[in-house]
């Protein structure tokens, strides 16, 4: 990623998105995780990140995300090494937080 360009990605949240069935019967909501794989993945489709692993640095949900949401996925260059990112579902910040690159070891090496 050159200079302090940001990263966008926008997707439509699939109405039948298999998290929905279990989370949560009645008022589908996308799990947190689901959200964070799409950052993760917006990394990865502007060839930001690398081939390692990316750490969870901070994570904040702040709204809801349902069905047939349109997400749009904005990451900066953390002056402190990684990403800042927002998650905005239908014009609402739905998720912020930061991420980086991270050890491919669960314990984190100890």
């Amino acid at each position: 990623m050159a200079g302090t360009e940001a990263l966008r990605r926008q997707l439509r949240v699939p109405p039948d998105h298999p998290a929905f069935a279990g989370h949560f019967p009645g008022r589908p909501i996308l799990p947190g995780v689901a959200l964070l794989a799409e950052v993760i993945e917006t990394l990865r489709a502007h060839g930001a990140g690398g081939e390692g692993a990316v750490t969870v640095q901070a994570a904040k949900f702040l709204a809801p995300v349902g069905p047939g949401a349109e997400l749009t996925i904005t990451l900066h260059v953390s002056a402190r090494g990684g990403w800042r990112f927002e998650v905005q579902a239908d014009g609402v910040l739905a998720a912020s937080g930061s991420v980086g690159p991270g050890s491919a070891d669960p314990a984190g090496g100890a």
